[in-house]
């Protein structure tokens, strides 16, 4: 097998920068591949065309990568934050100046279209600027003693080694918003990215390497979910474990890593409602939700699962976004379309059980509602309205290219509705009048509430969600607090 494994066969080959097109683990500032040479595929979901095969390796070399953490992480620790600052800041500009080939890996394995992969190439770079920032921040902090001739100082310490499980929706930015806080705190990290999507994550560790990262400080081993993280779970030298996923995967997680109780940060699912009252700016209200639905072809944590609308404007509304629906292109990434492929069967197969289960509860398909020619990992971009309380798509994440939308016909039954859910990541809200949005803002059991508008990510806020959506935040200041320790000293000098 090549270290820079890019084939004429395969459209990775159209890479400008081959060296970015990594087929070996990243462990100790090595490329590893597995002893018994053994390897998995990875395929364009846009039309199965093979991308390249990846080292797939074992629980043993998942434990030689904390070896190699846990041996870096004293060096790496003490390190001056301004030197850290410099490598993370570096690894940024690397990042800019590789920003098509990064996209186009991403297009080629992710299937997104290509300005949304544009768009996370930005949004992962931006994690790591801000970050290198923030490595210079953490202070000794002085507390007014309550002991007579005592001097109270706050230390803030990296707690060790972290491990980062990283999702196949955003191979670059989860990575990035995870490790760009662990390094900048003064942490190691092992990361595991999806097997979907290892290319990604390969490409970003070679420009770690260029960036003056030393060897141990970011490992990134490939191979299988639970041949791989299990080990960390249960190892008691990985002090922290980040991860980005399904909710159900989180709680397996939560499980195994109680043993050595671990600091747990948990990025899960979503269940994100949109409501829609009479007196929203209503154009403003039908292209937000656009966004909020359509965005990565709705494999989103964020991405609306459930649109909820005042009877009074709810034909209006319907007939609007159905409309506006009708008109998004569905293509291959590479030729930025609107919505590109799924990621797997299982996704396109849960897309076709919420559809027939609504539609035998009673919805209305108002465009859309079946596979789309384009190929076997394609749905046509699918509205159903008048959408039960007991349809499947009102309770489970859907994950793809379908809207619900559900007249409402009071703010009290809207808010229970919408909290109706163990999910509490992300709730949108339109309306204009001040004391509804506070009242409705306040009620809404959600980590992000956006008004009146979609984006509201980036490196400076804390990303997270109440109840099962996970714990802790990501991004901003308080995305560091995981990696790190509080170490209370009291100093008489007598």
């Amino acid at each position: 097998m090549s270290l820079h494994h890019a084939l004429p066969k395969s459209p990775l080959a159209e890479v400008s920068d081959p060296r970015l097109v990594r087929s070996f683990s990243y462990i100790g500032g090595k490329w590893t591949g597995a002893a018994s040479n053994a390897t998995f595929s990875v395929t364009n979901p846009a039309d199965g065309a093979w991308l390249g095969d990846v080292a797939e390796l074992t629980g043993a070399d998942s434990a030689k990568a904390v070896d190699a953490a846990q041996a870096a992480f004293r060096s790496w620790s003490m390190t001056l934050p301004q030197e850290r600052s410099a490598m993370l800041r570096k690894w940024f500009r690397l990042m800019q100046e590789n920003r098509e080939d990064l996209a186009r890996i991403m297009v080629l394995e992710q299937g997104k279209p290509l300005s949304e992969a544009r768009g996370e190439i930005d949004y992962a770079g931006d994690f790591l600027e801000y970050y290198a920032e923030e490595a210079k921040r953490p202070n000794i902090e002085g507390v007014t003693s309550h002991l007579e001739d005592a001097e109270v100082e706050l230390w803030r310490e990296p707690v060790g080694v972290a491990a980062l499980i990283t999702p196949w929706n955003f191979p670059a930015a989860m990575l990035t918003r995870k490790a760009g806080a662990a390094l900048a705190a003064g942490c190691t990290v092992v990361c595991h990215p999806s097997k979907e999507t290892p290319f990604s994550a390969l490409a970003l560790a070679e420009l770690a390497e260029r960036a003056g990262i030393p060897a141990g400080v970011f490992n990134v081993v490939t191979g299988q979910p639970a041949e791989i993280v299990e080990p960390w779970t249960k190892d008691a030298r990985v002090r922290v474990l980040s991860f980005t996923g399904s909710t159900e995967v989180g709680r397996l997680l939560y499980r195994q890593s109680a043993e050595t109780v671990k600091t747990l940060v948990m990025e899960l699912g979503g269940h994100a409602p949109v409501i829609v009252f009479a007196d929203a700016e209503m154009d403003n209200a039908v292209e937000e939700t656009m966004k909020a639905k359509w965005a990565t072809s709705g494999q989103d944590c964020l991405g609306a699962n459930r649109i909820y609308v005042e009877r009074s404007v709810y034909d209006d509304f319907c007939a609007r976004f159905a409309e506006a629906t009708g008109r998004l292109t569905v293509g291959h990434g590479m030729d930025d379309p609107d919505i590109g492929p799924l990621m797997n069967a299982a996704a396109v197969a849960k897309q076709k059980a919420h559809v027939e289960d609504a539609v035998a509860k009673g919805a209305k398909v108002l465009c859309g509602g079946a596979a789309h020619e384009l190929g076997p990992l394609f749905w046509q971009p699918t509205v159903l309205a008048d959408v039960p309380e007991d349809a499947l798509i009102l309770r489970e994440e859907t994950f793809g290219p379908v809207a619900a939308i559900v007249p409402f016909d009071t703010e009290e039954e809207v808010v229970r509705r919408a909290n109706d859910t163990e999910y509490g990541l992300v709730a949108y809200l339109h309306a204009m009048h001040p004391r509804r949005i506070y009242r409705v803002t306040r009620a809404l059991e959600y980590g992000m509430v956006a008004v009146n508008r979609t984006k509201v990510t980036g490196a400076p806020i804390p990303f997270g969600g109440y109840k099962q959506s996970g714990l802790g935040r990501e991004g901003a200041r308080l995305g560091m607090e995981a990696f790190t320790e509080v170490k209370y000293v009291c100093r008489d000098w007598a």
